[in-house]
């Protein structure tokens, strides 16, 4: 079977999938987050937490919720790695330093998951799991309640609650993260995962030489970093590593882990607000966008070019051969799309289209489905501008599910928007002027060597954490600053989003009338797509026409 057959019937296997989760994750998802009764263990943490489980919080509460359990998460992991070499379960591994400590500790508190380090030779058992695996649940956690509580917001009318965070919290990690990974991680276990706690082993190889391997807890971790859009590898060759992408098949199941979240929240969506083509046309936007970006990344791939590629008959160059050209393509878009960040493959050997594919998937705010929440809201937040902007054109009134889209929402949607270009593109152009900042990460020059720039600081601004490998991150300036972005870029997105939903739950609900722009059908839905487009492409081209196309047009 050719490249191109294979793609196709493993896009069309991993659509029909999607298809059917849409279904019935989404409404499990919904049945769960409105559901009258409290588990007898939610019940337990509530009374740990001294929470009133039927109380509920205005949006500032609601956002002080969030950034308390976001704060105290980054500082007990950060603490973790610090004292890594004194905990039960380190295998000796040293103290993570204060630089890596920092970035690494970010990056699993804002569901980023960018890696500075080989987690083989870095991590011990008990940060990989109590540290590591535990911010992949809440992270996710995290990003599904913001999403929640803006869904609330379209919802509600002349209150000023948008619901109650810990409650939020408790219920998307022990009724749908956790019995759900644990489902995931059986299922990879039987794919060939490994998951156990031995220690380090050391082999004689054939040539007289020795090499050690590390065992682990793979599969659980796996599952989690898929399901939770979190993409934060065990080993340093991520889903690449034959521990935790054993096969094709493990691979293609990863795939269909990372995007089933992100694809089922609209059907959540569209239950909450009483009206299921309200989902269906967020959802067919965000599943066009995928598949245009899959299918440019494959084509490209598949078609090799370049005189090398060319002249090697493949683009097999940073591709493990077990999985091919089509599932790594697949795989990195999926990756990047949403914000994910795992890879099976060297994004930093894709040629030149087809790793601009990857970057591009990122730049267009990770909607197209996103992540975990951040995917939802994400695009929500783009719907908001959309009905603004038709109302601009044909003077229709700009009213989204019964809300008027007035100033003050507008503001909030744009600022919205801004902040992670903002925060990326600052800090590129700032690592291009360090002294010294570009000599000492990348050796590559020209166009290439700012795609890898360019590319870092889209991954950890949107939260995906995948990287061209040829950039060595590994300094006090990235891990510094690197930090600085993704909790920037995480954060105060959700202060906006959260405001947003105490904006709206406040309004009194507008009647439809002859003004009111539908946002049901296939009209909305591509003027939905067109502001993806046109947001991304006014804001990344310029930096895109001097890194991927100028490398391709090379």
């Amino acid at each position: 079977m050719s490249d191109s057959m294979t793609a196709v019937v493993t896009v069309a296997v991993l659509v029909g999938l999607l298809a059917i989760t849409y279904f019935v994750l989404g409404d499990y998802i919904y049945r769960q987050l409105t559901a009258v009764r409290d588990l007898r263990a939610e019940r337990v943490i509530y009374k740990l937490l001294g929470v009133d489980s039927s109380a509920e919080q205005t949006w500032p509460t609601y956002l002080r919720s969030v950034l308390a359990v976001s704060f105290a998460s980054l500082i007990l992991l950060f603490g973790l790695l610090r004292l890594q070499h004194y905990l039960f379960l380190s295998l000796g591994m040293p103290n993570v330093s204060p630089a890596l400590a920092w970035n690494t500790a970010v990056s699993f508190v804002t569901n980023t998951n960018w890696q500075n380090y080989s987690g083989e030779t870095t991590m011990g058992y008990l940060v990989q799991m109590g540290g590591l695996a535990v911010q992949n649940f809440l992270s996710a956690a995290v990003g599904i309640a913001v999403a929640i509580a803006l869904v609330r917001g379209f919802v509600r009318s002349r209150t000023d609650r948008v619901g109650n965070f810990w409650v939020d919290l408790t219920r998307i990690t022990m009724r749908v993260l956790l019995p759900l990974a644990f489902v995931a991680a059986i299922v990879l276990i039987a794919l060939g995962s490994i998951q156990n706690f031995t220690s380090i082993h050391t082999i004689h190889t054939l040539a007289g030489g020795t090499q050690s391997f590390l065992g682990g807890p793979v599969a659980s971790q796996e599952a989690i970093k898929q399901f939770g859009t979190n993409g934060g590898g065990f080993f340093n060759a991520n889903t690449g590593h034959p521990y935790e992408g054993p096969s094709a098949l493990a691979a293609f199941f990863s795939v269909y882990l990372l995007l089933a979240i992100p694809f089922a929240l609209p059907r959540t969506f569209g239950r909450m607000v009483g009206d299921n083509k309200q989902g269906y046309a967020i959802v067919a936007a965000m599943a066009i966008i995928w598949l245009t970006l899959l299918g440019g990344a494959v084509a490209a791939e598949t078609a090799h070019g370049g005189v090398a590629l060319q002249a090697a008959g493949s683009a097999m160059e940073g591709k493990e051969v077990r999985f091919g050209v089509p599932l790594s393509a697949i795989y990195a878009v999926s990756t990047t799309v949403t914000s994910t960040g795992a890879v099976v493959s060297s994004h930093d050997s894709m040629t030149p289209l087809g790793g601009g594919a990857a970057m591009v998937a990122m730049m267009t705010g990770e909607v197209a489905p996103g992540g975990t929440g951040s995917g939802l809201y994400g695009m929500l937040i783009i719907a908001v501008v959309a009905v603004f902007l038709a109302g601009l054109m044909v003077g229709r009134t700009p009213e989204f599910l019964g809300k008027k889209i007035q100033a003050r929402e507008i503001k909030l949607a744009s600022l919205y928007i801004l902040t992670t270009p903002t925060a990326l593109l600052a800090a590129a152009a700032a690592s291009l002027v360090i002294p010294g900042a570009v000599k000492v990460a990348t050796n590559a020059p020209g166009p290439h060597g700012l795609s890898e720039i360019l590319y870092a600081f889209t991954s950890m601004a949107n939260n995906n954490g995948s990287a061209f490998a040829g950039l060595g991150s590994n300094t006090a300036w990235y891990n510094i600053t690197g930090g600085l972005v993704m909790l920037i870029a995480r954060f105060l997105p959700m202060v906006f989003v959260v405001a947003l939903a105490g904006s709206l739950a406040r309004q009194q609900p507008v009647p439809v009338g002859p003004g009111t722009f539908g946002t049901r059908g296939p009209l909305f839905v591509v003027l939905l797509i067109g502001t993806v487009v046109i947001v991304a492409a006014l804001t990344y081209f310029p930096a895109l026409a001097l890194g991927p196309l100028a490398e391709a047009l090379h």
